[in-house]
């Protein structure tokens, strides 16, 4: 791998563990697709046009009435619920923050108000909506959102994450159930989700990473009912002005999506590899086992657990020493107060699980192979 781009900024190698988490620059998107930004972003196009045919692409991979090209998943928040709560009207949307909205509410489930590397309730807020929180941290059900609604009621959000609160709470399909009958609009955040077809069916709004399961540069998709696009369309001429996409980043996003409908699925292959750490058993302290994703997906992780008295360190140091060597060896950490962090074969790329083994043995007082 040509490295030379990397010594010439003073950059790290990175293994990504991880998964594609925004922090590392979520995916690597393939030669074909690097290949389709490069030819948008040596070539022309009038950018209003292109935003309603890639819009109408993508809306009929989706199979939905509208969609539109965001800068992340994180804007596509802000952007749904600046439309919502503006209506879409011009002057409302170029004036946002600076005159009051009175129905500007977005019921969300508390569990679900959760920080991703940024908080869900920020991207809200900036989009000119306030936060209304419903039912506990281990509780979400249909009537806690359903008493929640008001004349104040702009909107429903709900976040489809393994980030979020899993146990007892409702599904999507719930909450749409509470929105239809009541009439107010649903916004979907399922941004890592890989059943891209599936939201747009269940909200008024689905947002959607175009750089996580579709491995496309960094953006986003925002797919629903035609009208609430075209509130979001509104918006790209406020506060979207400062998330706009470049005509290369859409260009590279419509590629993706076109491979992303015959990607293979590589999860019993993932799932195998990771095979190549049980070499780690062997050492004192260490148990590595094979855990599914949290959210249900077909994400398979190798989980390393340490014995903090029998290895002779905890989780958390051994895993801020893979991040801070030469190499920067980043895993999926959430769990190393409870003694493990995991490890995401997805982006892994030539011989990394090798460097992580060799690694983790030196750092335990093993021995370096790589």
């Amino acid at each position: 791998m040509d490295r030379s781009l990397h010594a010439r900024y003073g950059l790290k190698r990175v293994v990504n563990a991880s998964g594609r988490m925004s922090i590392l620059g979520v995916s690597a998107p393939t030669d074909t697709v690097m290949e389709a930004m490069k030819h948008g972003g040596q070539h022309y196009v009038e950018i209003a046009d292109l935003v309603d045919k890639a819009g109408e692409f993508i809306a009929g991979i989706l199979g939905s009435e509208g969609a539109v090209v965001v800068n992340s998943a994180s804007s596509g928040i802000t952007l749904s619920v600046a439309a919502i709560v503006t209506g879409g009207d011009r002057r409302r949307s170029l004036r946002l923050h600076q005159e009051p909205i009175h129905k500007n509410e977005i019921i969300m489930l508390k569990g679900h108000n959760v920080q991703y590397g940024a908080p869900v309730e920020t991207m809200v807020f900036l989009g000119g909506g306030r936060v209304v929180e419903v039912g506990y941290a281990n509780e979400g059900r249909k009537e806690h959102i359903e008493e929640a609604i008001c004349d104040s009621t702009a909107a429903i959000l709900y976040v489809k994450s393994h980030h979020t609160v899993q146990k007892n709470m409702i599904s999507v399909e719930e909450a749409w159930e509470v929105a239809e009958r009541r009439g107010v609009p649903l916004i979907v955040d399922a941004a890592a989700e890989e059943d891209i077809l599936k939201y747009v069916k269940v909200s008024d709004l689905a947002i959607y990473s175009g750089s996580k399961a579709i491995e496309g540069p960094t953006s986003g998709i925002i797919g629903g009912k035609k009208k609430y696009v075209e509130w979001v369309k509104v918006q790209l001429h406020g506060i979207g002005r400062s998330m706009k996409v470049g005509k290369e980043t859409t260009f590279g996003l419509l590629q993706a999506l076109e491979e992303y409908q015959h990607k293979a699925d590589n999860s019993a292959q993932e799932k195998a590899a990771l095979e190549a750490l049980q070499p780690l058993s062997g050492l004192q302290g260490v148990a590595v086992t094979v855990v599914q994703d949290e959210a249900g997906r077909a994400i398979y992780r190798g989980r390393v657990q340490i014995d903090a008295a029998a290895a002779g360190m905890d989780a958390k140091k051994v895993n801020d020493l893979l991040r801070e060597g030469e190499i920067a060896v980043y895993t999926r950490d959430y769990g190393v107060k409870q003694g493990y962090f995991d490890i995401d074969p997805r982006s892994l790329q030539g011989n990394d699980l090798e460097v992580i083994v060799s690694r983790i043995k030196e750092i335990l007082g093993g021995r370096k192979d790589v």
